[in-house]
């Protein structure tokens, strides 16, 4: 974004005032909140999880810059990696070819990894032969917002922190899937959709609140019902048991001084990372400076150290690779890597819960109809899916209107 606007001080200020803000708001939100929000948490049997799974999905159509044809099929794509493995339902082996690594599907993390950091570092290999290095001096002036980007994103700082929340206080639920919808919803309610991936401060604060909002409501089930809304909530279950604090129902009445300290605890953490965000943005920035010669080599080491330090497995190292090679091809065909990805994280999840929606209604499909929030869900999802059918003939009647 920076390097595309040549405004670093400016894209850092805002990102960092989105975390902290989505941060503050999700702490406050668990704070006054999380038995009301852990009701609503408590409803939710697996016909929602499909609806709310397949709404993820449905948003692939939106994360595809450029063909909706290349961004399905690489949702398409993402969606078979997610059927790889044993399957929970039925427990048959599934694409396995015999293979024990492929027996719990493929690793995340090293798709991940290959697909945007290992991708980039052969992109970047690439451009060096055909650049010369330059040195490049960043003078930032100033690193808190103006009042008129503030006023520009206002609305899209609490519709994010909102939807962040929400989507945290359901387990199974993360930063990720919150980042990807809250873009899209962003992008859906702004006057500036054409300049959203050129940086549009509208999609910087809507990535960025809505992923540290997860945070405050990943613990409200965390607290209220005992189950951790994604990893760093299950680390911190275990450590809160370790020091005696049972987290469930009866932790709001049987301990409510640890409780709310726990609250506290996240408020100051978020004060804190924004004291220390603003303070450094001028530091950060610094990396712009380092040579890509430097640089460039030093990211290839890291991308293999951190995805064998991930399982300590060879074989995620060599899947790593392989979707590297694969994402740096499909960038150069204008692939929608996003697309992949959300069709990874949310398969699985959609596949489940709607394989046990149909054995709790003996095979009958009105399950997902006649429960109010899975129904609301899925009409969601159709119209998002739809989106791009009519879009345009709406675009005309609103120019149609103004003129």
């Amino acid at each position: 974004m920076a390097n595309k606007m040549g405004q670093p001080g400016r894209a850092l200020g805002l990102s960092t005032m989105a975390s902290l803000f989505g941060g503050i708001f999700s702490a406050i939100c668990l704070m006054i909140f999380a038995p009301q929000l852990a009701k609503v948490a408590l409803t939710f049997s697996k016909a929602e999880y499909f609806a709310l799974a397949l709404f993820g999905i449905s948003i692939i159509t939106s994360v595809s810059s450029g063909s909706i044809i290349k961004g399905l099929m690489g949702g398409a794509l993402g969606l078979f990696i997610g059927t790889i493995g044993i399957d929970g339902m039925t427990g048959k082996m599934r694409f396995t070819f015999d293979s024990t690594y492929l027996l719990g599907g493929i690793s995340f993390i090293p798709i991940l990894i290959g697909l945007f950091a290992f991708a980039q570092v052969l992109a970047s290999i690439e451009s060096c032969y055909n650049e010369t290095y330059e040195k490049k001096s960043v003078h930032i002036k100033k690193v808190l917002p103006d009042f008129s980007d503030i006023k520009r994103v206002f609305v899209t700082l609490f519709r994010s922190s909102f939807i962040g929340t929400f989507i945290g206080c359901i387990p199974g639920t993360g930063g990720d899937i919150s980042s990807f919808i809250c873009y899209d919803q962003a992008k859906k309610w702004s006057k500036n959709k054409d300049n959203f991936g050129n940086g549009e401060p509208e999609g910087i604060v809507a990535c960025e609140a809505g992923n540290n909002a997860v945070s405050g409501g990943a613990m409200i089930p965390m607290l209220t019902l005992g189950i951790p809304g994604d990893g760093a909530t299950a680390i911190l279950l275990g450590a809160l048991m370790v020091q005696g604090i049972a987290p469930g129902p009866l932790l709001f009445t049987n301990q409510p001084v640890q409780v709310y300290t726990i609250f506290l605890g996240l408020l100051f953490a978020n004060i804190v990372m924004g004291i220390f965000g603003f303070s450094l943005i001028k530091l950060f920035s610094k990396v712009i400076n380092v040579p890509k010669e430097i640089l460039i080599p030093i990211i290839f080491v890291m991308t293999f150290v951190g995805t064998y330090s991930y399982n300590h497995s060879m074989t995620d190292v060599y899947v790593m690779v392989f979707f590297g090679i694969l994402g740096y091809f499909m960038n150069k065909t204008q692939f929608s890597m996003s697309a992949i990805i959300l069709g990874i994280i949310l398969g699985g999840t959609a596949e489940q819960n709607f394989s046990g929606s149909l054995i709790m209604s003996n095979g009958s499909f009105s399950i997902f109809f006649t429960r109010p929030i899975s129904a609301v869900f899925i009409i969601i999802s159709l119209l998002s899916l739809l989106s791009p059918l009519y879009s345009p003939l709406l675009k005309k009647i609103m120019k149609k209107k103004a003129a």
